[in-house]
């Protein structure tokens, strides 16, 4: 496999999913921890709305490294290894991403553990590190050009 060209249009689509799936999570009542674990919709919305962000995340870096590497990266946990070596991201956005993809396979294969408390601490306190990744990511692909079609 040699690589292509990054689709502008894919990359495009799963930013804005992921920053208007940020906003939903934002809109909840996440100031206040006791209102948020009352109302068992706002963990359900919280939990739906974090996930596919975080798939979307994932999804943006398989594409980048797929079309402009030629890396296939079958397990979310190796994509953002993948993505340092090719000098996407930096040595500390590889951990935050490690982190992104692990809770995403918790959230996925182990969704009977992930409490409404962990998921209000995390969407009150860790929706940055989603926002500092694909603010990464769109910044190295303003930077390359060359590698978009």
């Amino acid at each position: 496999m040699s690589p292509s060209k990054i689709r502008r249009v894919v990359v495009a689509e799963r930013i804005a999913w992921t920053r208007q799936m940020i906003a939903n999570i934002r809109s909840l009542p996440l100031d206040d921890r006791g209102i948020f674990l009352a109302e068992k919709m706002y963990a359900a919305s919280a939990e739906s709305y974090l996930r596919r962000a975080l798939e979307a995340v994932m999804d943006i870096g398989r594409h980048i490294l797929a079309k402009g590497f030629a890396i296939a990266a079958g397990e979310y946990k190796i994509i953002g290894k993948r993505l340092r070596e090719c000098g996407v991201i930096d040595s500390e956005l590889e951990n935050i991403f490690d982190k992104l993809a692990g809770y995403r396979n918790r959230m996925t294969h182990f969704y009977h553990e992930v409490t409404e408390e962990e998921l209000y601490d995390i969407c009150s306190t860790k929706l940055a590190d989603v926002e500092l990744i694909i603010n990464s990511m769109a910044l190295w692909l303003e930077n390359h050009p060359d590698m978009i079609d």
